[in-house]
């Protein structure tokens, strides 16, 4: 009998808890606009879509299953390439690619930016000198030139081009971070807690990133996006992994085509791609739009919400 009853207390304190979670999820989306609502749906599409693209396609995404830029039919919805693959799935396998390009790209470089300078802002010193010049001579580098230097001598690898995105998407991230370090370190409950001997690992953990993650997370958002552009633009001009099936690879193939844009072969094999990157850069800038307006308390108030 106390067994039960402790079980059923440990329940009732934890579904507060799980009704408490819930409830500021519920709150969150409410306070989203049409738009961004629209962008979450859209989103939550193309993530089926990347981790489904086996149920969701029939044929592999680089085997040859038909005749030459066939028309969109019963046995392909989109239509064949040059070599006869299938477009459909070479759409759905490609939005692994991209997504993956980009999340990994943003979250190595936000999270990994952010934490520098959080450090930066915080110890001060060498380390903010160190940290902010390197951020300075980032920010002031032309980025997409050397992107394009960068790739075409480490060799076209999906790997590479993770590595050079995240080298020059980190500095942002740690330059917006380590300047709301230097404003919350100095408020009067961060000073009290210190005087009473918090340690730097606590007033990090428990007061100063709390109010530094809604920022990341709305700039990784943003980098996500940067990063599928950035990797579709190396891919259309050749610098990509040809081996991979992402959305800008077939953009560079298609256009790589002679007789595209004199052959009705650009509705189905130009279009597809254009369309799919489109719809997930408007749904990520939507998102990031409302993300900011809904974490940040200062726009709400700006926003006279």
């Amino acid at each position: 009998m106390p067994a039960e009853q402790t079980a059923v207390n440990i329940n009732i304190i934890k579904l507060p808890y799980r009704r408490g979670t819930f409830t500021h999820l519920a709150n969150t989306y409410a306070k989203f606009s049409l738009e961004g609502k629209i962008g979450l749906f859209g989103i939550a599409m193309i993530l089926m879509m990347a981790i489904f693209a086996p149920l969701l396609s029939v044929y592999p995404p680089g085997k040859i299953t038909g005749g030459s830029l066939e028309p969109p039919g019963p046995d392909h919805l989109l239509g064949t390439d040059e070599l006869g693959m299938d477009i459909w799935s070479q759409i759905c396998y490609g939005a692994r690619m991209s997504l993956f390009i980009g999340l990994a790209v943003a979250c190595i470089a936000g999270l990994g930016g952010g934490a520098l300078g959080i450090l930066a802002g915080y110890l001060g010193g060498a380390t903010d000198q160190l940290v902010m010049r390197s951020v300075d001579v980032l920010m002031a580098l032309p980025s997409f030139p050397l992107l394009v230097v960068i790739s075409a001598f480490m060799g076209p690898s999906i790997f590479n081009v993770i590595i050079i995105l995240v080298f020059f998407s980190w500095a942002k991230p740690a330059r917006i971070a380590r300047s709301q370090t230097l404003s919350v370190k100095k408020n009067a409950y961060i000073i009290a807690a210190k005087n009473y001997g918090a340690t730097p690992w606590y007033l990090l953990r428990r007061h100063i990133l709390p109010e530094i993650l809604p920022i990341l997370f709305v700039l990784i958002i943003s980098i996500t996006s940067y990063a599928i552009v950035a990797e579709t633009g190396l891919a259309f001009l050749g610098l990509g992994d040809p081996t991979s099936k992402s959305w800008g690879m077939m953009l560079n193939y298609a256009t790589g085509f002679r007789s595209i844009y004199f052959t009705p072969y650009w509705q189905w094999w130009l279009l597809p791609p254009l369309a799919a990157l489109i719809v997930l850069l408007l749904c990520l800038a939507f998102i990031s739009r409302d993300l900011e307006r809904v974490l940040d308390p200062r726009i709400r108030q700006e926003g006279g919400s």
